[in-house]
């Protein structure tokens, strides 16, 4: 590592740390030559990720475009900046680890749709509503009906099946019970 301060390229690391959720590490370095102290970071390098977008053109994927994009859908929110970042981060992982280096922009903004639907209400049906072009009202109505009935159907608690399905076991075990 070369010395910012007297170009030598010899020098000593005093300390490590992991930072950003282990994805980089800070070393902290002394010059052996002119005892200057200095940190560096040691990140992954990943292989680059081609984005097929709808026109059919490709570009590089950006990560500041996916965060502007969600801090866009989040804003005034309770989402935090930190819940902001792990999204992109979840996401950004999730892209690295799939052995296809080119993707679609439409599965991009599918995952960010699965994060968001997890994380605020609000935030999924802005960023829905850019993603997916609404052109009037009845496609937010259309999605927000969508999301009522999803809500509806994991609301269904299993307790309330558990609850009868012991009550139809008690109702069999009695009918054997009289009938004895």
């Amino acid at each position: 590592m070369e010395c910012p301060y007297c170009q030598n390229t010899s020098s000593r690391v005093l300390e490590s740390r992991s930072t950003e959720a282990g994805q980089s590490i800070r070393r902290r370095r002394e010059c052996l030559q002119c005892k200057h102290r200095f940190t560096t970071y040691e990140r992954i390098e990943f292989v680059p990720i081609s984005v097929l977008k709808k026109d059919k053109s490709k570009e590089s994927f950006d990560r500041s475009k996916l965060l502007r994009g969600i801090v866009r859908a989040c804003e005034k929110t309770e989402v935090s900046a930190q819940q902001i970042e792990n999204v992109v981060e979840e996401i950004e992982a999730r892209l690295q680890q799939s052995p296809r280096r080119e993707i679609t922009s439409q599965e991009i903004g599918q995952l960010v749709l699965q994060y968001l639907r997890e994380l605020n209400e609000v935030a999924y049906i802005r960023f829905a509503s850019v993603y997916g072009e609404f052109k009037g009202i009845t496609d937010f109505v259309e999605t927000l009906n969508q999301l009522q009935q999803e809500e509806r159907e994991s609301s269904s608690s299993p307790e309330w099946s558990d609850a009868g399905e012991e009550a139809t076991v008690i109702e069999d075990s009695s009918q054997v019970m009289a009938s004895s």
